[in-house]
Protein backbone atom coordinates (compact mmCIF):
# COMPACT_ATOMS: atom_id res chain seq x y z
CA UNK A 1 0.00 0.00 0.00
CA UNK A 2 2.64 2.25 0.97
CA UNK A 3 4.28 1.84 -2.79
CA UNK A 4 0.71 3.01 -4.06
CA UNK A 5 0.44 5.88 -2.08
CA UNK A 6 4.38 7.10 -3.61
CA UNK A 7 3.36 5.92 -6.95
CA UNK A 8 0.29 7.97 -6.55
CA UNK A 9 2.27 11.18 -5.23
CA UNK A 10 4.95 10.75 -7.50
CA UNK A 11 2.31 10.90 -10.48
CA UNK A 12 0.85 14.08 -8.76
CA UNK A 13 4.73 15.04 -8.20
CA UNK A 14 5.57 14.69 -11.97
CA UNK A 15 1.81 16.33 -13.35
CA UNK A 16 2.23 19.20 -11.73
CA UNK A 17 5.90 19.53 -12.71
CA UNK A 18 4.52 18.84 -15.88
CA UNK A 19 1.84 21.30 -15.98
CA UNK A 20 3.74 23.90 -14.07
CA UNK A 21 6.56 23.06 -16.83
CA UNK A 22 4.12 23.82 -19.37
CA UNK A 23 2.74 26.90 -17.64
CA UNK A 24 6.73 28.44 -18.00
CA UNK A 25 6.68 27.48 -21.44
CA UNK A 26 4.02 29.23 -22.84
CA UNK A 27 4.26 32.46 -20.49
CA UNK A 28 7.88 32.85 -22.41
CA UNK A 29 6.93 32.63 -25.60
CA UNK A 30 3.82 34.51 -25.16
CA UNK A 31 6.82 37.12 -23.46
CA UNK A 32 8.91 36.87 -26.81
CA UNK A 33 6.40 38.44 -29.06
CA UNK A 34 6.81 41.34 -26.90
CA UNK A 35 10.25 42.22 -27.31
CA UNK A 36 11.66 45.99 -26.92
CA UNK A 37 12.45 46.82 -30.28
CA UNK A 38 8.56 45.95 -30.59
CA UNK A 39 7.53 48.36 -27.73
CA UNK A 40 10.85 51.34 -28.80
CA UNK A 41 9.28 50.79 -32.74
CA UNK A 42 5.72 51.56 -31.12
CA UNK A 43 6.77 54.28 -28.75
CA UNK A 44 8.35 56.12 -32.25
CA UNK A 45 5.22 55.85 -33.78
CA UNK A 46 3.50 57.09 -31.27
CA UNK A 47 5.58 59.99 -30.56
CA UNK A 48 5.86 61.12 -34.57
CA UNK A 49 2.00 60.54 -34.49
CA UNK A 50 1.40 63.23 -31.46
CA UNK A 51 3.95 65.76 -33.06
CA UNK A 52 1.79 64.83 -36.39
CA UNK A 53 -1.01 65.97 -34.78
CA UNK A 54 0.16 68.53 -32.55
CA UNK A 55 1.51 70.38 -35.50
CA UNK A 56 -1.91 70.28 -37.17
CA UNK A 57 -3.60 71.44 -34.41
CA UNK A 58 -1.42 74.23 -33.95
CA UNK A 59 -1.97 75.48 -37.62
CA UNK A 60 -5.84 74.85 -37.02
CA UNK A 61 -5.83 77.37 -34.27
CA UNK A 62 -3.89 79.81 -35.73
CA UNK A 63 -6.06 80.02 -38.64
CA UNK A 64 -8.99 80.48 -36.89
CA UNK A 65 -7.30 83.28 -34.95
CA UNK A 66 -6.32 84.51 -37.90
CA UNK A 67 -9.96 84.41 -39.38
CA UNK A 68 -11.17 86.43 -36.03
CA UNK A 69 -8.52 89.10 -36.22
CA UNK A 70 -9.88 89.41 -39.95
CA UNK A 71 -13.28 89.37 -38.96
CA UNK A 72 -12.60 92.13 -35.82
CA UNK A 73 -10.71 94.27 -38.47
CA UNK A 74 -13.45 94.14 -41.31
CA UNK A 75 -16.32 95.26 -39.22
CA UNK A 76 -13.83 98.22 -37.65
CA UNK A 77 -13.35 99.36 -41.56
CA UNK A 78 -17.35 99.53 -42.28
CA UNK A 79 -19.13 102.35 -42.40
CA UNK A 80 -21.23 102.81 -39.13
CA UNK A 81 -24.95 104.05 -40.46
CA UNK A 82 -25.47 106.37 -37.25
CA UNK A 83 -22.74 108.04 -37.43
CA UNK A 84 -21.04 108.60 -40.54
CA UNK A 85 -21.59 111.70 -42.43
CA UNK A 86 -22.66 111.85 -46.16
CA UNK A 87 -19.39 111.78 -47.58
CA UNK A 88 -18.72 108.40 -46.01
CA UNK A 89 -21.71 106.80 -46.40
CA UNK A 90 -21.03 107.73 -50.43
CA UNK A 91 -16.89 106.34 -50.18
CA UNK A 92 -18.74 102.87 -48.70
CA UNK A 93 -21.01 102.41 -51.73
CA UNK A 94 -24.10 104.58 -51.55
CA UNK A 95 -25.67 107.31 -54.33
CA UNK A 96 -25.88 110.85 -52.85
CA UNK A 97 -29.36 110.33 -52.97
CA UNK A 98 -29.19 106.76 -51.03
CA UNK A 99 -26.95 108.60 -48.07
CA UNK A 100 -29.23 111.12 -47.74
CA UNK A 101 -32.11 108.66 -47.28
CA UNK A 102 -29.85 106.34 -44.76
CA UNK A 103 -29.38 109.73 -42.70
CA UNK A 104 -33.19 110.63 -42.47
CA UNK A 105 -34.22 107.09 -41.28
CA UNK A 106 -31.59 107.13 -38.20
CA UNK A 107 -31.21 105.12 -35.66
CA UNK A 108 -30.55 101.49 -37.37
CA UNK A 109 -30.43 98.82 -34.89
CA UNK A 110 -28.80 96.89 -37.92
CA UNK A 111 -27.44 97.07 -41.12
CA UNK A 112 -31.00 94.59 -42.31
CA UNK A 113 -33.06 97.92 -41.32
CA UNK A 114 -32.15 99.65 -44.93
CA UNK A 115 -34.53 96.82 -46.20
CA UNK A 116 -37.34 96.79 -43.62
CA UNK A 117 -37.70 100.81 -43.41
CA UNK A 118 -37.62 100.57 -47.33
CA UNK A 119 -34.40 102.76 -47.54
CA UNK A 120 -33.07 100.65 -49.99
CA UNK A 121 -33.85 97.89 -52.61
CA UNK A 122 -32.43 94.24 -52.26
CA UNK A 123 -30.18 94.89 -54.65
CA UNK A 124 -28.69 97.98 -53.53
CA UNK A 125 -28.41 96.62 -49.69
CA UNK A 126 -26.77 93.25 -51.15
CA UNK A 127 -23.93 95.86 -52.54
CA UNK A 128 -23.31 97.77 -50.16
CA UNK A 129 -23.78 95.20 -47.23
CA UNK A 130 -20.17 94.24 -46.57
CA UNK A 131 -19.61 97.71 -46.41
CA UNK A 132 -21.79 98.98 -43.55
CA UNK A 133 -22.64 97.92 -40.04
CA UNK A 134 -25.26 99.73 -37.42
CA UNK A 135 -23.44 100.64 -34.22
CA UNK A 136 -20.58 99.81 -32.49
CA UNK A 137 -17.93 96.92 -34.15
CA UNK A 138 -17.66 93.76 -32.11
CA UNK A 139 -14.76 94.72 -30.00
CA UNK A 140 -15.57 98.29 -28.46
Amino acid sequence: MQNTVRNDKSASISLRSGVLGMLVLSCSLGLAGCTTEDHRQSSDELREKTAETTAEVKRDAKSMAEGVKEGWNRDKERVDLNNASREELVGAGLTRAQSDRVIEHRPYASAHELLTKHVLSEDEYREIEPHVRAGKPADE
